[in-house]
């Protein structure tokens, strides 16, 4: 029977078990030998991280081409637009080529939002809104750079839900094994 550990990334840690450079991994929070993450996040994200020991379901998982939709919750400077969530669902332009259309909607502040440690950059006279994106794919950066190309720069980006698999309770650092 295939391992799942769902695993709730804190921001600053990257999504590999070693690192030169004495940055933190995810060596330091996970002690179960024989899992590998299903994909990646960057080190300035946070949220779900799926790890398992089953090759097929990572390949799932992390290949584009299997199209599993993957839920962010962004943060973004400013009130998010309609015009800039109707870009969002039709599909922008990157420098690598234009997106497959996203589901994308404004959504209130998460509820028991974990603090981030180091608190995002606020401007004391420019507000922040919360969109929540469904994507079907999976560049590098891809949320990031999406949001700003509408512009609305993100300041703080949360994965919530990979296919059926999502954050529920969990805080940063801590996993659940299925």
């Amino acid at each position: 029977m295939s391992r799942i550990i769902l695993f709730n990334k804190p921001y600053g840690v990257l999504c590999q078990f070693t690192d030169h450079e004495s940055r933190p991994t995810l060596a330091d929070f996970i002690k179960v030998k024989g899992v590998y993450a299903a994909g990646r996040l960057d080190r300035d994200s946070e949220g779900l991280l799926i790890l398992t020991d089953d090759g097929r379901l990572q390949h799932r998982i992390a290949d584009p081409k299997h199209k599993t939709e993957k839920t962010y919750w962004v943060q973004v400077e400013g009130e998010i637009s309609d015009q800039a969530l109707e870009q969002l669902r039709a599909g922008v332009l990157l420098n690598d080529g234009p997106t497959r259309p996203a589901k994308a909607q404004r959504m209130n502040a998460p509820e028991n939002l974990w603090p981030r440690d180091p608190p995002i950059r606020e401007r004391k006279h420019i507000p922040t809104s919360w969109i929540e994106i469904k994507l079907r794919e999976g560049r590098n950066r891809q949320v990031r750079r999406m949001v700003a190309s509408v512009g609305f720069p993100a300041l703080r980006l949360i994965r919530e839900r990979i296919s059926e698999w999502s954050l529920g309770q969990l805080q940063p650092g801590e996993y659940l094994e299925l």
